[in-house]
Order: structure tokens, then C-alpha cells, then sequence
């Protein structure tokens, strides 16, 4: 057999929250798992990064009363189908899979025996109903899936690998009846493996994007270095429909350290009380938002930040922690504490230095409820989906859980599907072509590719950020799409590279976020456009004959 050919059932390409999950429900149902990373330890997630929780259910809680909550945040343009689908189920995933199979630690009110959960609230919920672990649930989650996955004899994990193009049959089979007889179709992805230099066929009945969002396309960001919309660009390249690409979520307090990357600083500690002012020492929320002040949903409090630091010609907010958290601080936040100690701030005695950063993206490849996209054979979960559950804007802890319920039915379904013989034959599989190199000249030069970054970024950040203007978006563009020509003859002619890849999908991504900003006239959500007034658009709910 072809050593730069693999096949397996079921191709998953990332190992966050939603990946893992579905890696681990898959397995459990006796399929053959392939579970892929670029990084080179699967753990390095944005689920690994995540603080502040995942909502459960509070006492006096209803899926009702979450519903609404999600709604209110996402400025009514959420899919209702979404929105019940997550608020009746996604509990109850919670506590089948992360409390009774595998044991996630979170916060008891008395000891670890004691199933009464120490529930927290966030910005915009009108109850207590995220579990949590202190300040790092993300790394529990994400530490228990991971371990639960390299036992499982039925899960390949592999690291340093990322994925440069989705394999269809209408694109890449050299069998020509195939091409243009059959319905379009993925079959599996092509993978750059670092430590070889190679390109790798990966063949598969089904193929599961889980790449994650694109945060690391803007100056100040809270996600994982290289995340970059690499699945969002493939699935738009492979034919799949991409959406709301305009909805970019800016997390408003990160630690301001200049130079130093962004750290997040939880909403979680605003839920407990802790209150933002500008350098003058004046507490400001109360006058953007009288009724929720500082628990005011993340775009209203980004924006507010931002106006108070246009205003008043600074660079920074302060986040008084100090004065207004009952809780023992070192304890409840103790990674946040820890992180600020190590800048010289400590958090019990002095205000933190905060600036909003990118941090969630709201859009991506279009879903329905079991994950389908558009595109027969291919699934989409986590971030790198849109499956119209956060409209215009994320309600607080909401990430985690949708891509643990997305991960959980989309295995389910693709398990079902090829339990059904819902599936291509191995012939068909293998009339995929192997990667063809494109360039051969050994010119890559890491300071172009760092300065083409620094290019890319600064006029996301500036041009396509928390507050947005057509001339902006229009200046945007032209630079993003004069810089993206001149990068693709650049991939055309150089050997493909991780480095490489990551510039390419990245100028990309950065062009559909920008276009999709400049096309809605309607400022709406975390998207915010100053000189529009509201436009004819509509954002009806999403419709679900699209999906095979």
C-alpha cells in the first residue's frame, strides 16, 4: 500500500472540545477514528485555554430560560431550531459524558463526593448555570478527553499535521465518470506532516472539521497561535456554504501587558462581581448599559471599552477585581492570579490593565443540528461551524457546550450513517489523486512571511475590528486582496510549509470576513458598523433542506 495514503471511517481534524468529543463518542460506537492536530501536543487547543466555564443548569433553570438568554445575546438572528436543539440536550450531555464517563473535576460547594456544583454566573445570563473549574475548565475538559482517547484502540491520534485542502470527488478523482456521474462528495483531506515534509492522502468515509475559529488573524487575540480559519477556507474552497462571516466576537477584558501576548482575563470574574473603569477611576458600564452594567453582553462591554478608550485618548481599562470580589481570589482564579503576578499586578490589591481581543468567531461553515454541512461527506463542529445557535453574538459559556453537543450527535450520526451502508466503496476512495507539489524554488523567507502577518493583522485589527466603517472595510479589502495574489504565486511557486499554509488560509479568511462586514449595511450584534443605517436585510430562520 501507498505509505503517503491512509484510510480510514471517520477523518477528524482538530482535538479541541468538539473534535475529541466526537472522537470519543465515534470510537465508543465502534467506528475507526482518525483524529488529527497541527500542533505538536494535542492538548494545544482554544478548549485548553478556555477559563470561565460551561453552562449546565442553575436551580430555577428551564431550557426556556436559556433559550431566551441565548436569543436576547444573539440579537434574535439565532436559528430557533438551534437554539431549543442545544437548550434541551446540551445538559444532559454534560453530565453523561464529562461528570459520569469521565470525570471532569469541576468547583462543589463542599467536597469532590458532594454533587451540589458551585454554579457561577456571566455576562448576560439571568442565572447561576455554569460549571466550572476554578479558573481553568477548558484544560480539565479538554486533559480528560485526550487521556480518555490515547486508551481507546480504536482512536489514531496524530500530531503535526495540518491539513492544506479537503479531497472531493468533483476536484481531485482521476476516475473522469466519477467526477461527473456522482453527486459531489469529500472523501478525505490532503495533510502536510512536518516531520516529513510530506503531503499525505488521508481517505475517508466521512470527514469531520473541527479547525476551530480565526482569532489569530487580528493584532490582539485570546486564541491559540495558528488558528487562522484553515477548515473555514477549506470547506468554502471544497463548494460548502460558509455564514454570518461578518460576526466576529472580541472578548473585552484580556491582560494589557504591551508587547506580551494576550491572556484572558474571564468574564466569569465580572460574574462575581468585579467592576471595569477607565483610567480616570470612573466606573463607566452603568452608562452604556443602566441594567446589567459590567454583565452586559461581551460586544456591548467591548464597544464600551473601546469608546471610553477613543474618548479619552488611552490604551487601556482597569478591572477593579480587588474591591469588589467576596471570594478568596488567589483560590477561585488561581491561574489568573498567577499570570498577573508573574507581570508585577497582583489582583487582590490592585486593578488589572485590560484591553478587548479577538476571541470567538460567531460564523463559519454552515451546519445543521446533527453537523452535516453542505457538502455530502463532510461535517463541521465547534468553532469552525455556524449552526445559527449564536446569531449576532455568543452568549457567555455557550462555546464549550456547543461543541461538546455537536461533537456527541455528530459521531451519532455518522455512526448511524455508516451502520446503514450509507457509505462510498474503497474503490471510489481511491480514485483520489495523490497531492501534486506546486513549486520548487526554495525561496521561503520567514521574515516575508512574518511581515505579510504583520500586514494582515494590523489591518484586521484596525480596519475589521470592534467598531467598522465602510470606507475602512473598503481600504481593507483592497490591501487584503492586492497582498493575497501576491501571496498564492508565492504558494504556487514555493514547497508547500506549514508556515506556508497558515499565510494562505489565513489571507483568505481575512478576505471573507471583510467582504462578508462590507455586504451587511445593518449594524447589528458584534457587528458593529458606524455609518450605516438599517438595511433591507433579513436573517430569516435557517432553513434545513440544504443539507444531504
Amino acid at each position: 500500500m501507498n505509505p503517503t495514503v491512509k484510510e480510514t471511517e471517520c477523518l477528524i481534524i482538530g482535538t479541541g472540545i468538539a473534535g475529541a468529543t466526537c472522537a470519543y463518542i465515534a470510537a465508543k460506537c465502534g467506528l475507526k477514528v482518525c483524529l488529527l492536530t497541527k500542533r505538536s501536543n494535542p492538548v494545544l487547543t482554544n478548549t485548553n485555554r478556555a477559563q470561565g466555564g460551561i453552562v449546565y443548569a442553575g436551580h430555577g433553570d428551564s431550557p426556556e430560560l436559556l433559550k431566551q438568554d441565548i436569543l436576547k445575546a444573539g440579537r434574535n438572528i439565532n436559528s430557533i431550531e438551534t437554539v431549543d436543539f442545544l437548550a434541551k440536550n446540551g445538559p444532559g450531555i454534560v453530565k453523561e459524558v464529562l461528570i459520569d464517563a469521565l470525570n471532569v473535576e469541576f468547583t462543589h460547594l463542599k467536597g469532590p463526593e458532594d454533587e451540589n456544583y458551585d454554579l457561577t454566573r456571566e455576562g448576560a445570563h439571568s442565572v447561576k448555570r455554569i460549571l466550572y473549574s476554578a479558573d481553568h475548565t477548558g484544560h480539565e475538559i479538554e486533559e480528560a478527553l485526550i487521556n480518555a482517547l490515547k486508551i481507546n484502540e480504536n482512536v489514531e491520534i496524530i500530531t503535526n499535521a495540518t491539513a492544506v485542502d479537503l479531497i472531493t470527488l468533483h476536484h481531485h478523482s482521476s476516475d473522469v465518470q466519477t467526477q461527473y456521474v456522482l453527486d459531489d462528495r469529500c472523501i478525505g483531506a490532503y495533510v502536510f506532516m512536518d516531520e516529513t515534509k510530506e503531503v499525505k492522502t488521508f481517505l475517508a468515509q466521512y470527514t469531520v472539521l473541527a479547525t476551530g475559529g480565526l482569532g489569530d488573524i487580528y493584532i490582539h487575540s485570546t486564541n491559540e497561535k495558528g488558528t487562522v480559519g484553515d477548515g473555514i477556507v477549506m470547506a468554502k474552497r471544497a463548494g460548502a456554504r460558509v455564514l454570518n462571516m461578518e460576526f466576529m466576537q472580541f472578548h473585552p477584558t484580556t491582560l494589557y501587558i504591551p508587547g506580551a501576548r494576550r491572556f484572558l482575563i474571564s468574564e466569569a470574574v465580572r460574574g462575581e462581581g468585579a467592576r471595569l473603569k477607565n483610567l480616570r477611576g470612573e466606573f463607566f458600564m452603568e452608562k452604556y448599559n443602566p441594567e446589567l452594567k459590567d454583565l452586559a453582553p461581551r460586544d456591548e462591554v467591548s464597544v464600551a471599552i473601546w469608546q471610553e478608550l477613543i474618548e479619552n485618548a488611552e490604551d487601556h481599562v482597569m478591572l477593579d477585581i480587588a474591591n469588589f470580589v467576596d471570594e478568596d481570589i488567589p483560590t477561585r482564579f488561581p491561574n489568573i492570579y498567577a499570570t498577573c503576578k508573574e507581570s508585577g499586578i497582583d489582583i487582590t490589591r490592585e486593578p488589572v490593565p485590560v484591553v478587548p481581543a479577538a476571541h470567538y468567531f460567531c460564523g463559519g461553515v454552515h451546519v445543521n443540528t446533527a453537523g452535516r454541512t453542505t457538502l455530502k461527506g463532510l461535517y463541521a463542529i465547534g468553532e469552525v461551524s455556524c449552526t445559527g445557535l449564536h446569531g449576532a453574538n455568543r452568549l457567555a459559556s455557550t462555546s464549550l457546550l456547543e461543541g461538546l453537543t455537536w461533537g456527541y450527535h455528530a459521531a451519532q450520526d455518522i455512526a448511524a450513517r455508516i451502520n446503514s451502508g450509507c457509505t462510498v466503496s474503497s474503490k471510489v476512495l481511491k480514485t483520489a489523486r495523490d497531492w501534486i507539489p506546486l513549486g520548487a524554488e526554495e525561496n521561503e523567507d520567514p521574515a516575508l512571511i512574518a511581515q505579510d502577518w504583520v500586514s494582515i493583522k494590523s489591518t484586521m485589527w484596525n480596519y475589521v475590528g470592534i467598531v467598522r466603517t465602510s470606507a475602512r472595510l473598503k481600504i481593507a479589502l483592497d490591501g487584503l486582496r492586492h497582498m493575497y495574489l501576491r501571496i498564492e504565486d508565492f504558494y504556487k511557486e514555493t514547497p508547500v510549509s506549514k508556515d506556508i499554509i497558515s499565510l494562505f488560509h489565513g489571507a483568505q479568511s481575512a478576505i471573507m470576513v471583510a467582504e462578508a462586514a462590507l455586504r451587511n449595511k445593518h449594524s447589528i450584534g458584534c457587528h458593529l458598523i458606524r455609518d450605516s443605517k438599517a438595511s433591507s436585510r433579513s436573517y430569516p430562520t435557517m432553513r434545513r433542506n440544504y443539507f444531504p
